[in-house]
């Protein structure tokens, strides 16, 4: 560190877009219509399956919670860049970064546990359906929902508290539109020894191994559909857990190129992009890929819209 001059800094400075001239105009709109339908949908989701008797079950109980967790993660970034687009200034005080970054990394991780949840749920549902009451009774389900949340949040105090720790020597200006751990980790005059280490292990719990679980899972049940003689059959079995396959696609498609991109050859607008991408697309596409592909909440969905369209035409 030498005699660089070390201090703690009270706003950081957002690059991002800023590149681009006018951005603020062309991009304030697309940001606020996949925020509106992030919430509206999986405000949806949500309000259904609380609200409808037939969905209550194992997979539509975590659906809830994913439903949520969307709303949340989307809202831990969007409405800070809205309301930056909107004032012109690409900044954030000190502390609002450190509070972001928490509910970023908590609701991040919080979802890649749910998703294996969901897998787990499939998995006893298809290849131990004789044991699925025993296996995902209310208990199990409420402890397994809970403990998905716990670790999101204990994970991220943990980066959050050596986060809080980093000094900044050169710059304030991080190559993002919102607060994350990476990024302030490359503009930062302290040794980030300690910080990756705990990256790695975060990444190997809370990333790598739900991902192996979801896919272990998976490996399962397809090994029990081919086993099935009938076509019919086996179109049910897979059509159950089909919306959550696109899901974990999507969300660890999104990880893998957010994460594991080269460090060089983007531009900063592509970096930005790309490492936005991770926040808003998943949770936006989540609730239009289990209302488009579920039989039963289309129908849910139908009878709400039927219902009121009957109470606004009555007289």
């Amino acid at each position: 560190m030498g005699g660089r001059n070390q201090t703690r800094v009270v706003e950081f400075v957002f690059l991002g877009f800023s590149s681009i001239p006018n951005s603020h105009i062309y991009l304030f709109l697309p940001f606020l219509a996949i925020y509106l339908v992030t919430v509206l949908g999986n405000l949806m989701i949500f309000t259904l399956i609380q609200l409808d008797s037939s969905f209550q079950s194992p997979m539509y109980y975590f659906l809830s919670h994913l439903s949520c967790l969307d709303i949340c993660l989307s809202s831990v970034t969007v409405p800070k860049i809205l309301v930056n687009f909107s004032y012109q200034r690409q900044t954030i005080t000190y502390n609002q970064c450190m509070a972001q970054m928490f509910f970023l990394i908590s609701f991040t991780g919080s979802e890649a546990l749910i998703l294996a949840v969901m897998a787990y749920d499939r998995y006893a549902a298809i290849c131990k359906p004789l044991h699925y009451s025993l296996l995902m009774n209310a208990k199990v389900c409420t402890t397994l929902a809970l403990a998905t949340w716990v670790c999101g949040f204990l994970d991220s105090a943990v980066h959050t508290a050596l986060g809080s720790n980093l000094y900044f020597c050169e710059t304030n200006q991080i190559r993002t539109i919102f607060c994350n751990l990476p990024p302030l980790m490359k503009i930062s005059c302290s040794d980030t020894q300690a910080i990756e280490m705990a990256l790695g292990v975060a990444s190997l719990f809370v990333g790598v191994a739900p991902f192996l679980f979801t896919i272990l899972s998976y490996v399962f049940i397809l090994s029990s559909i081919l086993k099935i003689h009938s076509t019919t059959g086996k179109h049910k079995a897979f059509s159950t857990c089909a919306s959550h396959l696109i899901v974990v696609v999507i969300y660890y498609g999104n990880g893998l190129l957010n994460y594991n991109r080269p460090s060089t050859g983007y531009s900063l607008e592509t970096d930005t992009l790309v490492s936005t991408m991770f926040c808003i697309i998943p949770p936006m596409l989540n609730p239009l890929i289990y209302s488009l592909r579920n039989k039963e909440v289309k129908g849910a969905l139908k009878k709400v819209l039927e219902c009121h369209t009957i109470l606004v035409t009555t007289p």
